[in-house]
């Protein structure tokens, strides 16, 4: 089968990426044939990155991106410059012909992907990564407006339409699917296939933690890197690494305390398996999450891990059970969460290693393969 994947960034960290990187392996492994189209930006930067590039036989086509919203008006571009990039791609998909497409986010490639599709009679799948726990401010709660009623200038093609005709819509979390429901999605469009993790994070040797805590992620302001710098300074004799590609302009905000460590992103599966293993808690401390994979990746090694309470943490951590759960921006329980488990929990950390379990990719995919 010929497998097109569709997403915004194929280049940088990025959540979104991580889970069509890691869908398209189990995808090859089981004989099929895939293509990524995404925009030529790098996910945290205004980079960009080269056209084209193969990865584990997973062939990536990056197109030139306008750096607009599809169908917006043209006076009103100027004001979302830097937001959701805009790339075509109707040429390339109509000279690939594939048999399936899924396109990740609800966004405008995602529309222009279903119109496509319907016109060529393919089945088209979306992954939205639940966005409805995103509270936006001026200008970007008008473009959500206006993507959601007027999308290519037409109420025909508004993402609220758009939504209604895929032949699937894949939700990453459970929490998202009353949101889809509402949206007037029918109940029987809706499958559910979490995020997952290769099945190195079972395999790979483990090696003893000798450091204390560690973030592995995007520093960027959605990761409220300022909690975790607060918890830091209240237990000044436990060790932090933050390790990740930083936003500059928010990485300068930062006020770093003598305990801590910020550390370069790291990309290899291995050396960041190794990495996590060093460390004995990971700590996630999100403003919001829709579902972050990070947790359920530290959790298959065993870790303790240590989240806010945010839409994705709640649903992936069982508190007291599994991992432990803080108020969000509450840095003070943060510290007395990670002061009084630093020598671990190993019937919490054994716990959250067999729930990591029901997340592997090798798992997962067969629930696609059902639905194509």
């Amino acid at each position: 089968m010929k497998i097109l994947e569709i997403t915004e960034f194929s280049a940088g960290a990025c959540g979104v990426w991580t889970r069509v990187l890691s869908e398209s392996k189990e995808f090859i492994k089981l004989g099929h044939k895939v293509t990524v189209f995404s925009s030529n930006i790098e996910k945290g930067t205004d980079k960009t990155v080269k056209s084209e590039e193969c990865i584990d036989k997973i062939e990536i086509k990056r197109l030139k991106s306008t750096g607009v919203f599809y169908g917006m008006p043209k006076f009103t571009r100027k004001l979302f410059s830097g937001n959701p990039t805009y790339f075509n791609f109707k040429k390339e998909l109509m000279e690939l012909k594939p048999d399936v497409v899924i396109t990740h986010l609800w966004h405008h490639h995602s529309i222009r992907a279903i119109n496509l599709c319907r016109e060529l009679g393919i089945k088209c799948f979306l992954v939205p990564h639940a966005p409805f726990n995103v509270k936006r401010k001026f200008p970007l709660n008008l473009a959500t407006w206006f993507f959601n009623n007027i999308s290519a200038v037409s109420p025909l093609t508004s993402g609220k339409r758009a939504l209604r005709k895929f032949h699937k819509v894949i939700a990453i979390t459970k929490w998202e699917i009353p949101y889809l429901l509402n949206l007037g999605v029918d109940k029987n469009k809706i499958v559910y296939i979490p995020n997952g993790i290769p099945d190195e994070y079972f395999t790979q040797k483990a090696i003893k933690p000798k450091k204390d805590v560690l973030f592995l992620g995007r520093i960027a302001s959605v990761k409220d890197i300022e909690t975790l710098l607060k918890a830091t300074k209240e237990i000044p004799d436990i060790n932090f690494d933050i390790v990740g590609p930083a936003e500059e302009n928010y990485l300068k905000k930062l006020e770093l305390t003598k305990n801590v460590k910020i550390l370069k992103p790291v990309y290899d599966l291995k050396e960041k398996i190794k990495i996590i293993d060093e460390h004995k808690i990971f700590v996630l401390p999100s403003k919001r999450e829709a579902m972050p994979q990070v947790l359920l990746e530290a959790m298959s090694r065993g870790k303790l891990v240590i989240s806010s309470e945010t839409d994705g943490g709640k649903e992936i951590i069982k508190n007291g059970k599994t991992g432990l759960l803080f108020e969000i921006g509450d840095y003070k329980e943060l510290a007395n969460l990670i002061k009084k488990n630093i020598k671990g929990n190993k019937t919490i950390q054994n716990n959250a290693k067999k729930e990591a379990k029901n997340y592997s990719w090798s798992n997962l995919v067969k629930e696609y393969v059902k639905i194509f």
